[in-house]
């Protein structure tokens, strides 16, 4: 089917699951805000999971984060901590013993794993229960390392007895009563709150669920139920939650609207078609050169039916380079890619303006909070030093380098356009061949997981705003010997023990002045080592229907719903679309990563 038939395919899935978000007329809220309606937007890769510990892609964690919540979440206007199912915590002294004092009457998702199909009321049993689930060692267990490993008390411990630890064994977590639960860590660590406000992660979830269910669980506490999804994955349906414990400023109970209905089509042409005819409520992920071809087209309505919104993202795109594999297992071929590429040839030309600076440099981008990104050297475009690294590596002018293949996800043509950029770009400075295999995000993951070629198309988003979320990716320390095992989120199996001493006075640092110092060390000797090549850092263009309100652009493109709602009444005078200004970037008319 053609992409353009298949979205309306969708679409008609869509409605027929929860009406016309234009039928009916809305209940005034407190506040001047609205309940009901319906969110309608677009994904370019379709969910892997929605299983806590299995999660780590951009769009499964679209859906997850409003399935569920932590004891912390982020704001998603200001990004900082805030209190969630935990209504308050303290820390002590040593900064290592976390107490959390849990709302009453949270209760979970009315769902029939629960013997009577109404949801309980979530426990302190239960956050134990679910960070017990991410310590769980298991195939499908791929947080553990990005979450609690060497983290907290007794973690490791949990892991590696396997199938024969016991519930309940984890020293780290201490159940003081029901609405209270500590949290031991091996030392102190200040992005520890930041790792539990992200939430499709570090979620809390029902043992019930998991019991009846497996894998395919999806019950939280969060303000949006899974209602259905279409047989092929293309679409997904959301619904209210109407026990949902939290309120907004006003006092209304969220959320406000009745459904969220997901696609997943990778054509930002039909999808910009749609957006237009008011058959979708936003678009994300535009380029430049798709808003600056959009808005002339309807400019004279401009101003009264749209709002657009730019940001720089917390966000990077990079190749990476199997370490342990022939011709990437010499630091000077990796090098010498990296000098190779002319990156401004490929954000300008081929990416329409698509990414920000300051300059490539490191794997953080510059958008981090505190975190002085530009101070890293990174690699400039000089064909001259890229060709003589080669020739210092055995392979004068390109001779003998053997096949190299380059293996991207097939997350729409900009995957397929940078790859082919690049390799021409090799071809005319190296004089090497690179063969480019697309296949689909999981069976990319798959091969990169267990270093099955030579090259991997990548990207990387942040899970909260911190370097150490973006250098977790390069830590040794863990990476198994054999290829039989996967290695994730070190993909590259890049080890330098250095780097991993650095990274590890980072994590341990007292304030976040001297981590970023450790940080910022840890990081140059990784780029001076180049097991990736940077290739640019996001930026996003959001384009909405001004009906919608309260929704938060934010650089780690953090997608919230529980107070978002659909204003249709005349507009105002200074009425900009929004209660609150984007947290970064201004309202302006001008694929599928990793988590």
């Amino acid at each position: 089917m053609r992409p353009f038939l298949w979205l309306v395919a969708i679409s008609a899935f869509a409605a027929s699951c929860s009406g016309d978000s234009t039928s009916g007329k809305p209940a005034e809220a407190k506040g001047g805000r609205f309940y009901g309606g319906v969110i309608r937007f677009n994904e370019s890769e379709k969910i892997q999971t929605l299983f806590p510990a299995q999660l780590t892609d951009l769009a499964s964690s679209h859906v997850a984060s409003q399935i569920y919540d932590g004891l912390v979440n982020f704001d998603p206007f200001t990004l900082k901590v805030a209190p969630s199912i935990a209504e308050k915590w303290e820390t002590d002294t040593s900064g290592t013993l976390y107490t959390f004092h849990l709302r009453k009457g949270v209760k979970f998702h009315d769902d029939a794993c629960f013997a009577d199909g109404k949801g309980r009321e979530l426990t302190a049993e239960d956050v134990r229960y679910s960070f017990e689930q991410l310590c769980t060692k298991s195939a499908s267990n791929q947080n553990f390392n990005s979450t609690f490993k060497g983290l907290l008390e007794g973690a490791d411990a949990f892991y590696n007895a396997g199938a024969s630890a016991k519930a309940g064994s984890l020293s780290g977590i201490k159940v003081v009563d029901a609405q209270t639960i500590q949290l031991k860590l091996v030392h102190s660590d200040i992005s520890f709150l930041q790792l539990l406000a992200n939430t499709s992660v570090c979620a809390i979830i029902p043992k019930e669920a998991v019991d009846k269910y497996g894998l395919k669980a999806h019950v939280g506490s969060g303000a949006f139920m899974l209602s259905a999804i279409a047989g092929d994955s293309s679409a997904i349906t959301l619904v209210r939650n109407p026990g949902y414990f939290k309120t907004d400023k006003h006092g209304n109970q969220l959320p406000f609207l009745d459904t969220i209905n997901i696609t997943y089509v990778n054509n930002k042409s039909s999808e910009l078609e749609f957006f237009r005819e008011d058959k979708l409520d936003f678009v994300w992920g535009l380029n430049a050169d798709a808003v600056k071809s959009f808005v002339p087209q309807v400019i004279a309505e401009f101003k009264d039916k749209y709002y657009l919104g730019h940001t720089a993202e917390m966000a990077t795109q990079y190749y990476e380079f199997n370490t342990t594999r022939a011709p990437f297992n010499d630091r000077k071929v990796r090098m010498a890619f990296n000098y190779a590429i002319n990156r401004n040839r490929i954000i300008d030309d081929v990416l329409g303006g698509e990414a920000y600076g300051p300059g490539i440099n490191g794997i953080c981008p510059p958008e981090i909070p505190g975190y002085k990104a530009s101070e890293i050297k990174g690699y400039d475009f000089n064909p001259e030093l890229a060709r003589k690294l080669l020739a210092e590596a055995g392979y004068p002018g390109g001779k003998n380098f053997p096949n190299v293949r380059l293996v991207i996800n097939s997350g729409g043509a900009r995957n397929t356009n940078v790859a082919s950029e690049i390799q021409n770009q090799l071809r005319e400075v190296l004089n090497v061949n690179i063969e480019i295999n697309n296949v689909s995000f999981e069976q990319k993951r798959l091969d990169e997981d267990y270093a099955r070629s030579e090259m991997f198309r990548d990207g990387w988003s942040a899970d909260y705003p911190s370097p150490k979320t973006f250098l977790l990716m390069f830590y040794g320390a863990e990476v198994p010997d054999s290829l039989s095992k996967p290695s994730f989120p070190n993909s590259t199996r890049y080890r330098n023990p250095e780097y991993d001493k650095l990274y590890e006075s980072g994590r341990r640092a007292k304030t976040i002045e001297e981590a970023n110092k450790y940080f910022l060390q840890a990081e140059q000797l990784m780029i001076n080592d180049a097991p990736v090549m940077v290739l640019w850092y996001d930026e996003n263009y959001l384009l909405m229907q001004n009906y919608v309100k309260n929704f938060s652009q934010n650089p780690l493109r953090l997608f919230s719903f529980s107070e978002v709602y659909i204003d249709r009444t005349p507009k105002r005078d200074g009425d900009k679309g929004n209660d609150k200004k984007p947290a970064s970037g201004e309202a302006k008319t001008e694929e599928q990563e990793k988590k």
